[in-house]
């Protein structure tokens, strides 16, 4: 059962599916209204997703960009405001993963998943920061991996791009924290997403990853949501700059 409203306003990119419609859900649930966000091939599932936001009482507002385009994501920036008037937390879910070993990366691989995963990230923050320090209020949340702190075998790109969203979070934190916004990043482990497969290509990894979990199974997007919707509240008011495994305790073996 959702919560009643709580007069908040959430931006979630990259919620079509996955993680993303979890997250987007799961702050519906507490009571935010919400700008979901994916890019145009998507534009079915996320209207799907619209429609069960509001199936829980709350608003929807789905736009299309692509997050890696800044003047795309200025044009969001400008629809959210102007549809839902204001926005207090942002979720940067969108992020995409070329599975490939160094030595067979193409440079526009290599950009592609840093374009999305690191700049987009930057850009959409950018793009909403005057508005949250008119306010002098937001909760922002960068999705990372724990990929960007472990690393896995043909994924130096995606590594990277979620370092660099640890990164510069925690410097960000530091320059928007007088303005009374937050910063943090999530760094969910092995999920079971469209995405997230990419480490489960047969029941052989499937059981490797289960052994060397804590928690003995994999985690499921709803599993994220938890996290999110605390660090998008006023729950966490005093804490940012910080980077929270999500992982099921994958990060102790």
């Amino acid at each position: 059962m959702s919560k009643p409203s709580n007069g908040r306003v959430a931006l979630v990119t990259g919620a079509s599916r996955g993680i993303g419609r979890a997250l987007a859900l799961g702050l519906a649930a507490e009571g935010f209204d919400l700008v979901v966000n994916d890019i145009a091939r998507q534009s079915a599932d996320l209207d799907a997703v619209a429609g069960e936001i509001r199936d829980l009482g709350r608003k929807a507002f789905p736009l299309l960009a692509d997050v890696s385009r800044k003047d795309e994501v200025v044009r969001m920036a400008g629809e959210a405001l102007a549809q839902a008037g204001q926005v207090d937390a942002v979720v940067n879910n969108a992020g995409i993963l070329i599975s490939k070993p160094v030595d067979d990366l193409e440079e526009s691989e290599w950009d592609a998943v840093l374009d999305v995963n690191a700049k987009g990230t930057f850009l959409v923050i950018q793009a909403l920061l005057p508005h949250m320090k008119a306010r002098r209020y937001g909760r922002i949340v960068n999705i990372a991996s724990i990929g960007g702190k472990h690393g896995a075998p043909n994924q130096a790109h995606y590594s990277a791009s979620k370092a660099a969203v640890m990164g510069f979070t925690r410097v960000l934190a530091q320059e928007v924290g007088p303005f009374g916004i937050t910063a943090n990043c999530i760094c969910p482990g092995i999920i079971v997403t469209e995405m997230g497969r990419t480490n489960l290509a047969d029941q052989a990894n499937v059981d490797r990853w289960v052994a060397i979990t804590a928690l003995r199974r994999l985690g499921q997007p709803e599993d994220v949501a938890g996290p999110v919707c605390f660090l998008a509240s006023d729950a966490s008011a005093f804490v940012t700059g910080q980077s929270l495994n999500v992982c099921g305790g994958i990060n102790l073996s």
